[in-house]
């Protein structure tokens, strides 16, 4: 998943930043690994506390009570611990392409380590670690709020704190495009990521112990995958008159995230009708948060904040009872009434004030301190060289700013 979002990432944004870029990503895995060993396991799955675990919160060196935790699949512990470390993992790493090409190396890393040591895991808790969300039957089965939304909101906070790349928007709401570097870069990523979800998804049975089980997730997930790829090339197509492929990759990204949180509840069908409006809606969320002049350079906050809270609603739309035998609760569409929907849109507002304003404070305590954005003239030279000393194309680097990047509107942009 780290390679996928890399690659991605890295793709769609310019040649300067490229290092700075796969740096990130590297070590965010490194970071929220960290984290995550040192509490935010025990934070997640240490009892049933309805709000936070309060026990066997610290693992590392301690003998290890299994006892004490939530999750007690079938499977030895340490399996468990890494398979739950990389969905971590991918929620910090959202929040890398959302600020990209401007924030501060060390800042990400700093707000990485709490927001996987502390902010993630109490959400997960909520919802996978017996804490009240999952009491209320709350349903995300692999992670459309959990991983993405929670991941989203924290990128959210962060682009409204660092404000956008220099030069994106111009006088009377202009919107001046910034075309990534290596279409086919993004490309190997979308197809990397893509693998991972039959980790991801499948794999969040914890058990082979019913192969059509995981065959049915299997279906689901890639389905909704083909049918974001159609629907989003077909809505960027009549509305913004190309078949943008940078729309068709996130529009692949849409119908995953979207499909994540019920894979195991709903039949094939369903899971294509809920990738086709993923698709859609990812296209107009581009193209809004752009009006809206919140900067994100790789379309995260509309894959995975918006279509995770859409592939969270969907559950309490879709979902069929007995579609697998993971599967104990119909939604709206199949005679469940309003229940199960209530309680997603309950799961959904519950998670984003605690996600959302907790994040906002935590990038503004990093402002304040060590400070998030780099400065203009690193930010237009490439943060590859002011960050890192180093550049992914040398042949290539000019230490001269390009005058197009310095003049806007025909005037001198000030420090």
């Amino acid at each position: 998943m780290n390679l996928g979002f890399a690659s991605v990432e890295a793709g769609f944004t310019r040649s300067k930043n490229t290092v700075n870029i796969l740096s990130k990503n590297f070590i965010v895995f490194a970071v929220s690994s960290l984290g995550y060993l040192l509490l935010g396991w025990g934070l997640m799955f240490g009892g049933d506390n309805p709000f936070v675990g309060t026990q066997g919160l610290f693992i590392l060196g301690t003998d290890i009570d299994e006892s004490v935790y939530t999750l007690n699949a079938n499977v030895p512990f340490w399996a468990k611990f890494f398979f739950q470390l990389v969905f971590c993992g991918t929620a910090a790493t959202i929040v890398s392409g959302a600020v990209a090409e401007r924030i501060k190396y060390l800042s990400f890393i700093v707000f990485s380590f709490v927001f996987t040591l502390v902010i993630y895991p109490i959400v997960g808790h909520w919802i996978w670690g017996g804490g009240f969300l999952s009491s209320m039957g709350f349903q995300d089965f692999a992670g459309s709020t959990v991983v993405h939304s929670v991941g989203g909101w924290g990128a959210l906070a962060g682009i409204l704190v660092l404000g956008p790349r220099f030069g994106k928007y111009g006088k009377n709401g202009r919107i001046n495009p910034i075309p990534g570097h290596n279409m086919s870069l993004a490309v190997i990523g979308l197809f990397v990521l893509w693998l991972g979800w039959f980790g991801f998804n499948p794999g969040s049975t914890m058990s082979m112990s019913n192969p059509g089980d995981v065959a049915h997730i299997l279906m689901t997930t890639n389905t909704a995958a083909i049918a974001g790829v159609l629907s989003s090339t077909a809505t960027s197509w009549i509305f913004l008159g190309k078949p943008d492929l940078g729309m068709t990759i996130n529009g692949c990204l849409a119908g995953l995230v979207a499909i994540t949180a019920g894979c195991a509840y709903v039949d094939v069908l369903s899971s294509l009708i809920i990738g086709t409006f993923a698709g859609i809606i990812v296209v107009f969320a581009v193209v809004m948060f752009d009006k809206m002049k919140i900067d994100d350079p790789v379309g995260a906050t509309a894959v995975h904040l918006v279509n995770g809270v859409f592939g969270t609603i969907c559950v309490g739309l879709f979902a069929k009872e007995g579609v697998t035998s993971l599967s104990s609760t119909s939604g709206l569409f199949f005679g469940g009434g309003f229940s199960l929907l209530g309680t997603q849109l309950l799961g959904i507002l519950a998670v984003a004030l605690f996600t959302f304003p907790t994040s906002l404070l935590l990038w503004l305590a990093i402002k304040k301190t060590i400070g998030v954005r780099v400065p203009l003239e690193e930010e237009i030279t490439g943060l590859d060289v002011g960050e890192h000393g180093n550049a992914a194309y040398p042949e290539f680097l000019s230490y001269k700013p390009a005058y197009s990047a310095i003049m806007i509107d025909g005037t001198k942009k000030k420090d």
